[in-house]
């Protein structure tokens, strides 16, 4: 039960080891509790579920246990994209949406998010409440009258939304070719659907079911991408588009294969929905956003928020202001008018459009992007962790007064530890919220320091 813990976005765990039957049958039921005491009828819950091992099969369990406690159930008879999943939750004011998923960590994790009624993820004073619900599972619940299980297909009416969200008009007679990069997860080839009626070219990788990933994890990061690189470097493409294991995340490619990171990606949707969109709202950032956004919004006038790292902070300020988009460094992205929540494909959608509405290549724009508002170069290491990591160690790393010759100063430590420098380049360490890993991230004005800021921070935490 202590191995039960919803971290940065969700429940996650590693398939018949602390993700079991029997640990899925004890979070459905604190879910079914917690809603039961804490909204108002009728109480009606949607279930997606992704193309992981076992996916479908727990969640008809959750479909199972819900239905015993009096819950209308609404399950997906098959794989979703977890966006699917919470625009049906918000469409028809559900109770809340549940999506079977571990999203892109590796093939043996499985794993369970909430989304609120309004489509976005749960926040802690959600996650917390249920977590207590599981101390209290062996209590014996009043009998009620099982409710109906209906299968209902989710995806007909999150593809008609996002083909009125799109300029169709302008893409309509484009000849884009596109290439889209599944990674073998419930992205799929549902951006078919939405672009039917155009000229655009997309062709299609990964995108059978494949519960292994292909031996890789479905997380849109270089080093699982080489199958989208080597297809780019065999036919010309205008554009490259990677979804994650439940196509909330995105990550692309120029027509040439060279990586177009997800920071730079949300700085070019900043810019495509106010100057070509003509749209107005603020713009929201993790702790690991790169300064690209910090120089766009204050050029522009945009109000800036910044969060700790987990789209469930972004998502709690979509509910509340006026936001434009939000984003977080790993891809996801959520944007205005819609579920304050992440949607890859809609992002590489809105990709397109933008090379449409500006009659430009992908790596045209970015150039001008770049030339208008500074080139940045971005990192993120990994490492596997085989014990805790001693909090001395943030201590001692957060008292750094200087940084390759560079003065340290500001500390950010709300999430992890963040030390800014004198000339804009910083480094960063953070504990995973869904994995054993320590993260580092790094940001300079060019490529060589941003690998040596990285060094720098493994080495503090390796030495120390």
């Amino acid at each position: 039960m202590q191995n039960i813990r919803f971290g940065t976005d969700g429940w996650r765990g590693v398939i018949s080891d602390n993700f079991t039957f029997e640990n899925v049958r004890k979070v459905a039921g604190a879910i079914a509790d917690y809603y039961k005491e804490n909204s108002y009828p009728p109480f009606r819950i949607a279930i997606g579920f992704d193309t992981r091992f076992l996916s479908s099969t727990y969640a008809r369990l959750v479909a199972e246990i819900l239905s015993n406690r009096g819950i209308e159930v609404l399950l997906s008879p098959s794989f979703v994209p977890t966006p699917a999943l919470s625009f049906i939750t918000r469409k028809l004011s559900l109770t809340c949406g549940i999506m079977i998923t571990a999203s892109h960590n590796p093939c043996e994790y499985n794993g369970i998010k909430i989304k609120t009624q309004q489509g976005g993820a749960a926040g802690i004073q959600i996650t917390q409440q249920i977590e207590k619900k599981l101390k209290e599972i062996g209590i014996t619940k009043s009998r009620v009258k099982p409710a109906t299980i209906n299968m209902m297909n989710f995806i007909s009416d999150y593809i008609r939304f996002l083909r009125s969200y799109l300029n169709l008009d302008i893409l309509k007679n484009k000849r884009y070719k596109v290439l889209v990069d599944a990674m073998h997860g419930s992205g799929n080839s549902f951006i078919k659907d939405i672009l039917n009626d155009t000229k655009i070219q997309l062709d299609f990788i990964r995108n059978e079911v494949n519960p292994g990933f292909g031996g890789l994890r479905p997380e849109p990061v270089l080093e699982n991408l080489l199958p989208s690189i080597q297809k780019l470097k065999e036919k010309k493409y205008d554009l490259g588009i990677v979804l994650d294991g439940d196509a909330d995340r995105i990550a692309a490619f120029l027509g040439d294969a060279e990586f177009l990171h997800p920071q730079k990606i949300l700085g070019l949707l900043i810019l495509h929905l106010t100057r070509n969109r003509r749209l107005k709202g603020g713009v929201i950032k993790t702790i690991v956003g790169t300064n690209l956004i910090d120089k766009i919004t204050k050029k522009l006038g945009l109000k800036l928020y910044e969060t700790p790292v987990g789209f469930k902070y972004i998502s709690e300020i979509m509910q509340k202001e006026d936001i434009l988009i939000g984003g977080e460094e790993a891809g996801g992205i959520g944007f205005k008018d819609y579920i304050p929540e992440r949607d890859g494909t809609l992002a590489g959608l809105l990709l397109i459009e933008m090379m449409a509405y500006e009659n430009k290549s992908m790596a045209e724009i970015l150039k001008n992007m770049e030339d208008e508002f500074g080139r940045y170069f971005y990192l993120r290491e990994d490492l596997k962790l085989n014990k805790p990591v001693s909090q001395n160690l943030y201590q001692r790393f957060k008292k750094t007064k200087n940084i390759l010759g560079e003065k340290v100063i500001e500390v950010k430590d709300y999430d992890g530890v963040k030390l800014i420098c004198e000339d804009e380049s910083w480094v960063m360490a953070r504990l995973s919220g869904t994995e054993p890993l320590i993260r580092f991230y790094a940001e300079a004005k060019d490529a060589d320091k941003a690998h040596r800021l990285i060094k720098f921070a493994k080495k503090c935490f390796t030495i120390f």
